[in-house]
């Protein structure tokens, strides 16, 4: 890596989105005096009889969960988005506002209330694999969606509501703010270039091996280029994929292997069962040629210099751009030392 990115303040540039992340490395050298947390490493029971999402438990609707052995998914009880909302729109001067519609659902990943994603094996995250790619089929089938937002979010400190090992899908009507601007980027690349933007980026990627932190036959993990969180990772198909129903049983099985090598490598690197947003960007499903689109997973950690120092964006990136001090390149290099 030149050694101008390894000392410099610089700018790298987001090509799914077209925007900027400020690199600060000479930053990374400087004292740490900010707040401290608790870490809450407490080891959870296997049935918590007080879970809404645990087997057999009755939820806050007043209904009962099967007692399922494996994946468990349901309309959230407290979605975020109305199928049955009335069409209608606002339109006064410069208040603009249009009705969405969707669908919300639970993904449970197991009944085992105490495992995360990285106490799971791969042939255990295959089938909630499987269940995304239905999931992502049934609901985009639907002539209402248009997009399939599949996420997790993991710990307290994401917001999670529930330490049962879950994750959401959101379905809508429209494409939201991120995947619109991936949308625009993927497109006007594929059109000018006729192959994939982001299969043009990983064979960069794979020449140079300076972010790359795990790769089997079908899967890359890496740390991008542009990264803004201090452990933020993505997972992309080598082929060129739109979305998750293009994988087959085998490559299903190597995504949930990928999935669990850097799970695990995360809950290594404070010796914490380690937060994070995750979330599956991949084609609309609203019926118009997207063959542009290169599916991937992005992870979005907060934890920055130990199990209870997290990155807040505050500051100049509420008002001017992301920023962060560790590189991309030194992340990788911690991360992959502990695969």
């Amino acid at each position: 890596m030149s050694t101008e990115l390894e000392d410099y303040s610089h700018k790298r540039l987001n090509i799914l989105t077209g925007e900027w992340v400020l690199v600060s490395p000479h930053r990374a050298k400087r004292p740490w005096q900010g707040q401290n947390e608790a870490v809450n490493n407490e080891k959870r029971p296997t049935h918590d009889e007080s879970c809404y999402l645990c087997a057999g438990n009755t939820r806050i609707n007043g209904e009962i969960n099967p007692k399922y052995e494996d994946v468990f998914i349901f309309t959230n009880d407290f979605a975020a988005l109305q199928k049955d909302s009335p069409d209608f729109s606002v339109n006064d001067g410069l208040l603009i506002a249009q009705s969405e519609k969707g669908i919300c659902k639970v993904v449970c990943f197991s009944p085992d209330h105490s495992k995360s994603l990285a106490d799971m094996d791969a042939n255990e995250i295959q089938k909630v694999v499987f269940a995304w790619q239905k999931e992502y089929k049934d609901l985009g089938g639907n002539d209402l969606i248009n997009y399939v937002q599949i996420f997790e979010n993991k710990g307290a400190v994401m917001g999670c509501s529930n330490p049962h090992p879950h994750g959401q899908i959101w379905s809508q009507s429209t494409l939201p703010n991120e995947v619109d601007k991936k949308n625009t980027q993927q497109l006007n690349y594929y059109q000018k270039n006729g192959s994939s933007l982001l299969g043009d980026y990983l064979a960069q990627e794979l020449e140079k091996k300076e972010r790359i932190i795990f790769e089997n036959d079908a899967f890359v993990v890496l740390i991008p280029f542009w990264a803004v969180w201090p452990f933020e990772a993505m997972i992309v198909p080598k082929a060129h994929k739109s979305s998750i129903s293009d994988l087959n049983e085998e490559e299903a099985y190597l995504y949930a292997e990928a999935i669990s090598v850097l799970t695990k490598a995360y809950d290594k690197i404070f010796n914490t069962s380690f937060p994070y947003s995750s979330g599956i960007h991949q084609a609309p499903t609203n019926g118009e040629d997207n063959s542009h689109w290169h599916f991937h997973m992005s992870f979005y950690p907060p934890l920055l210099r130990s199990a209870s120092v997290k990155k807040f964006m505050v500051g100049y990136e509420m008002f001017g751009s992301p920023q962060r001090d560790i590189t991309a390149e030194k992340a990788a290099q911690m991360i992959r030392d502990l695969v």
